[in-house]
């Protein structure tokens, strides 16, 4: 039997499993650094299959598949926190397959999904022990929401010299049951905005011997509208979402200070650290021209996120491999997510790929959007996933290459 065909019949013989992993980690819902159940069952399966695994702080976990031949080490990264945030029993059609038993908790991006096909790959590389070489880091990433875990994660991967890394995302942007292996940028950067423009309070009535913070922010962000039309690279896309734009409590007192918050999202870090420049810039200006300060958050222009970017070479391997074993037409091309990923912090250091898994099928119930008490999907697109995931690993670990 080829690669090709004895990973599909894999995918198909364990999709139960992987079924049932997703509602039993749907069920349990626990948020960034509290995956506790989460992780004690990722722990159980680990166990089962006789793999020895290292509990990375706080609820991470790495499981280790190695052959006991020399060869290349290839990781593999699912995320596994839910959202705080509250479930709806139904879909965009009808009731849900399985409902959230954690109130407040809710799997609303399909990091559920993603542990249940990590842990479909894992029986599927377990049992294929004797063609493969090198080996296999099952990973297991706690607050992927927070980006709490990446970073004690990345640092316990150092040891093992990881020459290759693939993480696999379900993405209702894309339809059921495709996947997106396209090089280059595939989820964005990010950058915060958080100012607080500071004026003097006064009463409503003599505006003249007070000095307005609300106008001043107001200002601000026309002035930071007409910087981005004009100063921002033509084809080099950076998003502005101001979301917050707070001051005063009364109708009849000024208040002394305005603060904004928002953020920026991109898919060139150049262009997105030019974006911060410009907002310091327009800030400082309006402020001196309004007679106020600014306040800069003592993060926001220390920690500016670089987009998820997918390597040219390991995606020209998975679109051929993945092309030879997937029904034809299963792989499509798709434009770049505008969301952020701790993944990120991973192709920085490791080449590797990573994919979208379609599973946008409004008439069926599925595809709202991310994030959303009705997001849901299609449990029949886990095998696939589950079966790219370790043809992916496999075609690196090969023992006939």
């Amino acid at each position: 039997m080829d690669l090709n065909t004895q990973i599909l019949a894999a995918a198909e013989r364990y999709e139960p499993y992987i079924i049932d992993c997703r509602r039993k980690v749907h069920a349990f819902a626990e948020p960034a650094a509290a995956e506790v159940r989460t992780h004690e069952f990722i722990l159980e399966q680990a166990r089962r299959l006789g793999l020895p695994y290292e509990e990375v702080p706080t609820t991470s976990v790495i499981v280790k598949l190695d052959t006991g031949r020399p060869g290349m080490t290839v990781a593999l990264r699912a995320d596994m926190d839910a959202l705080p945030m509250e479930e709806d029993a139904e879909n965009l059609t009808g009731p849900r397959t399985c409902l959230s038993q954690r109130p407040g908790g809710f799997h609303g991006c399909g990091h559920d999904g993603h542990t249940a096909m990590l842990l479909g790959a894992m029986e599927i590389l377990s049992g294929m022990g004797d063609e493969l070489r090198g080996t296999v880091l099952f990973c297991f990433e706690e607050g992927e929401e927070r980006n709490s875990g990446v970073a004690a994660l990345l640092a316990a991967l150092e040891k093992y010299h990881v020459d290759r890394c693939w993480a696999i995302h379900l993405y209702a942007g894309l339809d059921q049951g495709k996947i997106s292996v396209d090089p280059g940028p595939r989820m964005a950067g990010a950058a915060g905005i958080r100012l607080t423009f500071i004026g003097r309070s006064g009463h409503g009535s003599r505006p003249d011997l007070a000095v307005n913070p609300l106008f001043c922010g107001a200002s601000f962000l026309n002035n930071l509208c007409v910087a981005f039309c004009n100063r921002i690279a033509a084809g080099k896309t950076v998003t502005m979402g101001i979301t917050t734009f707070h001051t005063g409590e009364a109708p009849n007192v000024i208040a002394d200070t305005a603060r904004i918050e928002g953020t920026f999202r991109f898919f060139d870090l150049e262009e997105g650290k030019k974006a911060l420049d410009i907002t310091r810039q327009i800030a400082d200006h309006t402020a001196a021209m309004h007679g106020c300060r600014v306040e800069y958050d003592p993060d926001m222009f220390r920690f500016i996120a670089g987009p998820t970017v997918t390597d040219p070479a390991c995606a020209e391997v998975a679109e051929r491999v993945l092309g030879q074993m997937l029904p034809e037409g299963t792989l499509a091309s798709c434009e770049p997510w505008y969301a952020g990923e701790s993944f990120r912090l991973w192709l920085e250091r490791y080449p590797g790929v990573f994919a979208f898994l379609g599973i946008n099928a409004p008439a069926s119930g599925y595809g709202a959007p991310h994030h959303n008490g009705k997001f849901d999907f299609s449990e029949s697109v886990l095998k696939t996933g589950a079966a790219a995931s370790a043809r992916f690993a496999a075609e690196w670990l090969r023992r006939d290459k």
